[in-house]
């Protein structure tokens, strides 16, 4: 007896890569992205080779330590200040003594110079909350946005945000953002 054997039906597949393109655009389109979040800063070119390293006297660096509890300390040269955190996270008064230190020019013999010697050295020990690293550094940066926003007030009688490029880079020249950053510390 012959029997007859059928072959199984094929299925057509030339509308299953559609179907994936067509998915694959769909989730394209609808998944949202998370979109890194941090501080902008500008990090200082390579050094040449042999470069000297620049002496600061120690009245011209207005130390701030983090440490692992989130306790702060600040001072000129070496902290003593305790600076506490507010309700609504400002640290109002690290602000005030930030500016109080760059704008000195030499008033008190224990404070900076001059605006462009002027170095806040932040440090923290490792396990400080980034919450707390964060609210420090945006005090840091009030500091000096309010500096050169009076600065461009006195000068050009406009806020700093209206300035053109020019007259806000000679603005930030006489208030150079020098935060330096030393590595944690472990306890």
């Amino acid at each position: 007896m012959a029997s007859k054997r059928r072959g199984l039906p094929e299925i057509n597949a030339g509308s299953m890569a559609d179907i994936a393109f067509l998915l694959l655009i769909f989730f394209l389109v609808t998944t949202t992205m998370d979109v890194d979040s941090g501080i902008a800063r500008k990090l200082p070119p390579m050094p040449e080779e042999n470069v000297e390293i620049p002496e600061i006297h120690k009245r011209n660096i207005f130390v701030v330590l983090i440490n692992k509890n989130n306790k702060i300390l600040a001072g000129i040269g070496s902290p003593t200040n305790v600076i506490e955190i507010n309700g609504d996270g400002s640290i109002s008064s690290l602000k005030d003594d930030v500016k109080t230190f760059i704008t000195n020019n030499g008033g008190k013999p224990n404070s900076s110079d001059s605006p462009d010697k002027a170095v806040v050295s932040l440090q923290n020990q490792e396990g400080t909350s980034y919450k707390t690293y964060i609210q420090v550094q945006n005090e840091l940066t009030k500091a000096y946005n309010e500096l050169r926003n009076e600065k461009s007030n006195v000068d050009y009688g406009k806020d700093f945000n209206r300035l053109n490029n020019e007259e806000q880079k000679k603005i930030k020249d006489f208030y150079p953002m020098k935060v330096s950053e030393a590595e944690t510390k472990a306890n």
